[in-house]
């Protein structure tokens, strides 16, 4: 019997994220079979975002191939982030295209719903009573371990949590972190958990199935309670198969067909400009069909990837090749040669490079910053732009520069410097050693990275230090000459320039690449 003939007028699709371990689809799966038994003849399918069948774009084919012309996919997720509010909408907005005539309605994910808070209560209790200690609440710290996403908003729902579970329950304190891809990972939170000096911690994962992140965190709740054996670690359930989850779902299903799903835009990353992400605002959704699930991007590979030598344009070639002939080039030798011969393609002078700079292994050290770090912090917009954006693609190399950012233009004004300088000193802030550190413009910027290595013991793995002018200039190359605890790139005078910069990566990343195509 189709869900017409019985009378259905929806169906509802619950959209899991997926998992490369099997006992998390397994859970995943097993719950679905629960929301089956408590939807009362609600035909209920699933689908994955990634790892595992059916896909979402296939559960949502086959509810329809039931005569029903109404569905809602229901994101199983605890919180609305990326996979929330791109991936899965762009799914959705390819399955409208395919069938224009069907609603295709989209749920909220699960946030902090007021089942899921009493469901963690639950898991507290009853990792305590497998304990044969009896410990004050007072006397315990509560860690709330969460997913960890790249939206500032999502991970904030697990402060929220930690702190709600805190106060209502009467811990002395809490203590959030995560088990992937924002910060404290979950070891290095526990570990600062543990110096908060009480006599029991309660590891609570908030994840909803079991999986590769939730053993991450039972194993290093094991690894602490190894290495601290006076403090009491207690691992609890995770939230799991349960009925609170099954209701939840089902309530949010019933919101988006009924047109009242909400989402949290008012701190969105890609709606509104948010502290430390005002670049990411206005991102367009993702409209690529996923007629297969997706797979995750793989680590770089280098005997996976076809490396071939970076190939100029044919006047850029003919250009190299006047270059090279142009005068005797025997004081330059491996890549610090293709960084003197592209200055002077940069500033059509063979004398750019008579002052040229560069300390004992510069070159090399910076090809390898470049292919591990693959990071690159410049002083001005500028420097970024003369980058070329194939070789930055081809080896996975992210830039950034600060000298724009809200949060730049507080701290030059709090501090009394310029913004190029705060720009500088942000990246410090956040990034510490790993980048490759490109000034092109500001003489304040070389200033304030040779005071932050000389008094703050700042290691960026390659300074280059090119700035143009006659304010200043002279002397911060002098200092970054005399700053031996890091490798340099610099020359003298008032020559450089944002395009200088710029031609010694570019140079760096030409050589980074032809090393690669020979060593394969």
């Amino acid at each position: 019997m189709t869900a017409v003939a019985a009378g259905v007028d929806f169906s509802i699709v619950i959209a899991g994220h997926g998992s490369r371990d099997p006992d998390g689809v397994r859970e995943f799966e097993s719950l679905i079979a629960l929301l089956r038994e408590r939807s009362d003849g609600q035909p209920i399918d699933f689908g994955y975002l990634e790892f595992a069948k059916p896909t979402i774009a296939e559960a949502v084919r086959n509810s329809l191939s039931q005569g029903v012309r109404r569905v809602v996919v229901v994101p199983a997720l605890l919180a609305a982030a990326t996979h929330a509010k791109n991936d899965m909408p762009a799914e959705l907005y390819e399955l409208r295209r395919e069938f224009p005539d069907a609603e295709v309605h989209f749920g909220a994910a699960m946030d902090l719903h007021p089942l899921l808070l009493a469901l963690c209560q639950e898991r507290i209790v009853d990792a305590e009573a497998r304990s044969v200690r009896i410990v004050k609440r007072s006397e315990t710290c509560l860690v709330v371990v969460g997913r960890g996403t790249t939206d500032p908003d999502a991970n904030s729902d697990v402060t929220k949590l930690a702190r709600m579970l805190e106060e209502g329950l009467g811990f002395g304190a809490s203590f959030v972190c995560y088990s992937g891809t924002a910060k404290p990972l979950v070891a290095d939170g526990l570990k600062t958990a543990a110096m908060l000096g009480h006599k029991r911690i309660i590891v609570l994962p908030y994840m909803l199935f079991d999986g590769v992140l939730v053993k991450r965190i039972y194993a290093a709740a094991e690894q602490l309670a190894k290495r601290i054996p006076v403090v009491e670690v207690l691992p609890a359930d995770y939230l799991g198969v349960s009925k609170a989850v099954a209701d939840v779902f089902l309530e949010r299903a019933r919101e988006g067909i009924e047109g009242r799903a909400h989402m949290n835009c008012s701190l969105c990353k890609y709606r509104v400009q948010i502290v430390g992400y005002e670049r990411q605002i206005g991102t367009p959704q993702l409209t690529v069909s996923r007629e297969v699930a997706v797979r995750p991007k793989p680590e770089p590979d280098s005997r996976a990837v076809h490396w071939s030598p970076y190939v100029p344009h044919p006047i850029e070639a003919e250009s190299m090749r006047i270059i090279d002939a142009g005068r005797d080039w025997s004081e330059f030798e491996g890549p610090t040669r293709t960084i003197a011969q592209r200055l002077v393609h940069t500033s059509g002078d063979f004398s750019a490079v008579d002052d040229l700079f560069l300390s004992a292994g510069a070159a090399d050290i910076g090809i390898r910053a470049l292919l591990r770090c693959r990071r690159i912090v410049a002083d001005v917009t500028m420097v970024e732009s003369g980058l070329k954006r194939e070789l930055l693609g081809k080896l996975d190399i992210s830039t950034w520069c600060g000298v724009h950012d809200q949060e730049t233009k507080l701290m030059a004004e709090a501090c009394g410097m310029t913004r190029s300088a705060a720009g500088i000193r942000r990246a410090w802030q956040k990034w510490g050693n790993d980048l490759v550190l490109a000034i092109g413009d500001a003489p304040t910027a070389v200033l304030e990275a040779t005071r932050l290595v000389r008094e703050h013991g700042w290691r960026p793995q390659l300074i280059i230090g090119l700035p143009v002018g006659f304010v200043g200039t002279r002397e911060c190359k002098e200092e970054l000459r005399k700053c031996v605890q890091v490798p340099r790139i610099t020359n003298s005078g008032t020559r450089g320039g944002s395009p200088w910069a710029a031609t010694v990566i570019n140079a760096l990343m030409i050589e980074s690449v032809n090393k690669l195509a020979a060593k394969r």
